[in-house]
């Protein structure tokens, strides 16, 4: 009958005879702790990021006190500290006060030779 002995003092005697028989594998051992540490700190980080960017609340709607021209639809809208600015889809540029009254309007010239957008 053959036993084998297992004594837990010692430290791993396989892996320290492979470490002196191959130097290169002390290398490879230390190559890929390091990797697997990135790899987690970059997992962290998208994480991070991800929820920082899904925690903001959704843009808010455009205000119903703010009432649009007739046919005009709105391509874009940037909300500022003290007005509303919309793009519709005419290349005409609205500007409005927070009480949604109009203060501005203006219409984007086409660069030559630049078709116009068809609504």
């Amino acid at each position: 009958m053959v036993t084998t002995r297992f004594d837990m003092d010692t430290k791993d005697n396989d892996w320290n005879d492979a470490a002196k028989a191959v130097p290169e594998l002390r290398f490879l051992k230390t190559l890929v702790t390091g990797l697997s540490l990135v790899m987690g700190l970059g997992m962290i980080a998208l994480v991070v990021l991800l929820w920082l960017r899904l925690d903001r609340p959704p843009l808010p709607d455009l205000p119903d006190q703010i009432s649009l021209p007739e046919g005009a639809r709105v391509t874009a809208v940037t909300f500022a500290a003290d007005h509303i600015v919309v793009l519709t889809e005419a290349d005409e540029v609205l500007i409005y006060d927070r009480s949604g009254g109009l203060r501005d309007r203006m219409t984007i010239a086409q660069p030559d030779g630049m078709p116009a957008q068809s609504p």
